[in-house]
């Protein structure tokens, strides 16, 4: 019978530690040409609001599942997540379905599990200074996924909403900046994780040789970077045919002249692999734009429905 797995569930048996190998092998996999998944299907429900539907299926490791995701900004007033998720997981070999879990929580691991590899793999070795825009739950879901990758020797972090942003800081332990740009002059490594749909960082901000992980925008009418910085940096995406179809950042930036296809200098499953050169030189700067993959959530809940088995977690339906 199904498994029924709530966020409590997923949360008992789900990780960093354990999931940022996971989301290695996937990326690595959808890089190799291994994984079956389409771009994400979303309907447009009204500005900055949308419904997606992400299928993805890896026959190598035999894992078959899709996500349903909504994104409504106006739920934050709400007292809501602003990403609300479910995932489904089928057999591959009958067709039966396996589970259904919450995404919601797995899309916040996820996100930072891969932005901690981008940061592993793309980042100066030396890297010491960490700047955060934003104080929402990736914020702080980012702050425990780097700590397992680099120990920091500095953490900053700036938003608009400076209740949030103290709350922020007290919980994780962090600086607080007067502003954006104070935030991230001198970092080593920038995250962009806020809800903005023009841009957030400045070319102007980012120091020689910094890494940018830049998690949101992911329409094509939305941007939250610098076109200047996209065309400075050496660029990285998870999926190249999702960055050049949903990625305003990126189609924006081409349709403008300032970069071609081609500056896409790889995705980040092919770094992984070593398929690809991720950063070339010291003072380079390098920009991994994160979209989020169907094989991310789906490769997660695969690691959660077997954790949960184990544990005896969830609660099994009669469809």
């Amino acid at each position: 019978m199904p498994l029924w797995l709530t966020e409590s569930d997923v949360r008992a048996v789900l990780s960093l530690e354990d999931l940022i190998p996971v989301m290695e092998s996937a990326l690595s996999a959808f890089s190799a040409g291994a994984v079956d998944q389409p771009v994400r299907t979303a309907i447009e429900l009204r500005p900055r609001a949308f419904f997606g539907l992400m299928p993805a299926y890896d026959g190598m490791a035999s894992v078959l599942g899709a996500k349903l995701v909504s994104v409504i900004p106006e739920n934050a007033a709400r007292n809501l997540p602003t990403h609300l998720a479910a995932i489904s997981l089928v057999d591959p070999e009958t067709g039966e379905l396996l589970a259904v879990m919450d995404g919601r929580y797995i899309t916040e691991l996820r996100t930072a599990a891969v932005s901690a590899i981008s940061v592993k793999l793309l980042a100066r070795a030396d890297a010491g200074v960490l700047a955060i825009l934003g104080s929402g739950v990736q914020a702080r879901s980012h702050v425990d996924a780097f700590r397992l990758i680099r120990q920091f020797r500095e953490i900053r972090a700036w938003s608009p909403t400076a209740d949030r942003l103290r709350a922020f800081a007290g919980e994780c332990g962090l600086e607080t900046g007067d502003s954006a740009a104070q935030a991230i002059r001198g970092a080593d490594v920038v995250l962009v994780a806020t809800n903005m749909v023009t841009p957030a960082i400045d070319n102007g901000w980012v120091s020689d040789g910094a890494h940018v992980i830049a998690i949101g925008a992911c329409r094509p009418s939305q941007r939250e970077i610098d076109p200047a910085l996209v065309a400075r940096a050496r660029l990285f995406v998870d999926s190249r045919a999702a960055a050049l179809q949903e990625s305003g950042d990126i189609v924006q930036t081409i349709r403008e002249g300032r970069i071609r296809e081609e500056d896409i200098a790889a995705e980040l499953g092919d770094v992984i692999a070593g398929r690809a050169r991720g950063r070339t030189r010291p003072h380079e700067v390098t920009l991994f734009k994160s979209l989020g993959l169907a094989i991310e959530d789906v490769a997660a809940a695969a690691l959660v429905y077997r954790r949960a088995r184990e544990a005896g977690r969830g609660c099994e339906l009669t469809l």
